[in-house]
């Protein structure tokens, strides 16, 4: 696994200085090492620009990549569809309709409140869709086809308030709902890391129940598994993540879809290997879509959502054309 875990990492290092260097604003090697080292002869507008700007966005940008990958890795697995992302929880349309009654009805510009009103609304649909699937139990194909019909209903509402809407909010909204790094801080990089560190060391201890989940109900309950209780919690620790992620940046897809068939690719189908690999494929493809995004209309940027949308869509085609090619080789 460290054959893999290494060249990630490396990767990740490469895109991460790149980030700091490229931007609206220049800068070098050298000033770059003089403001994180604490030199007295940094520019503090330097400075500013690095530690208040440049920084904060690169690791929000890691630590949501890494965010949707697992939430992702786990959304496949437990619902046993490799078709599966956060979205059929209900996490995109109902952040979407919580930021857009604020943005838009209520004329709120508050970053922060924008934030907690998306996450209510993601968890509060994920929540109904749980709540209407249940029948004595919890079976996934019931969570897909509720979470199509409650989100399509969330995405009405929606499509209803930006078309009766302030123009100006409605714009403002379509920022957001395109997902973007732009507003990034310290403090959404700390709710972020304090999200993501014990889910991550959660999943990893649950990494054996996960490998056995995978194999279906009926096998995972005779290997003495209590299956709707696994269940369960692997979905709210799924919806923690993907509502942290989304409603600190908006509606970025593709990462949670594509990032966990990538890392199976690399290191097989056990979730131990899995989950880190697919957290740094995660990091590495938002940090990508970051750069791609500030820098191909620079000084404008193109949102990081759009960009993950056009690297993912090709790059999950031909993940799917491997394996159908795999299969009938």
């Amino acid at each position: 696994m460290m054959r893999v875990i290494l060249p990630l990492a490396g990767a990740i290092l490469v895109l991460f200085l790149l980030g700091l260097l490229a931007g609206e604003r220049s800068l070098s090697p050298g000033e770059i090492a003089a403001v994180l080292t604490g030199q007295p002869h940094a520019s503090p507008a330097t400075a500013m620009v690095i530690l208040d700007i440049r920084l904060p966005r690169l690791l929000l940008a890691l630590l949501v990549g890494a965010a949707l990958a697992m939430a992702g890795a786990l959304s496949q697995t437990v619902m046993r569809n490799p078709l599966a992302e956060p979205g059929l929880l209900g996490i995109n349309a109902g952040a979407a309709l919580g930021a857009l009654v604020f943005m838009v009805l209520l004329r709120e510009t508050s970053p922060h409140l924008i934030a907690m009103a998306a996450f209510a609304g993601a968890s509060a649909l994920a929540v109904a869709i749980y709540a209407l699937a249940w029948r004595g139990g919890v079976r996934s194909f019931r969570i897909i086809l509720i979470g199509i019909g409650l989100s399509a209903l969330c995405g009405a509402a929606a499509n209803l308030i930006t078309v009766f809407g302030d123009i100006t909010a409605v714009q403002r909204a379509q920022v957001w709902l395109a997902g973007t790094l732009y507003l990034a801080d310290r403090e959404k990089v700390a709710l972020m890391a304090a999200v993501l560190a014990p889910a991550l060391a959660l999943c990893l201890l649950l990494s054996r129940e996960l490998d056995m989940i995978a194999l279906g109900d009926e096998l995972a309950q005779a290997l003495g598994q209590r299956v709707q209780a696994i269940r369960a919690l692997l979905l709210a620790l799924c919806v923690l993540l993907s509502a942290a992620a989304v409603s600190l940046t908006g509606l970025i897809g593709f990462i949670g879809l594509v990032a966990p068939h990538i890392a199976r690719g690399l290191v097989g189908h056990r979730h131990r290997a899995v989950l880190p690999v697919a957290c740094l494929t995660g990091a590495l493809l938002l940090l990508a879509a970051d750069l791609v995004g500030r820098t191909i209309i620079a000084p404008a940027q193109f949102p990081a959502g759009l960009v993950t949308a056009l690297i993912g869509a090709p790059a999950f085609a031909f993940i799917f054309w491997r394996a159908r090619h795999a299969a009938t080789a």
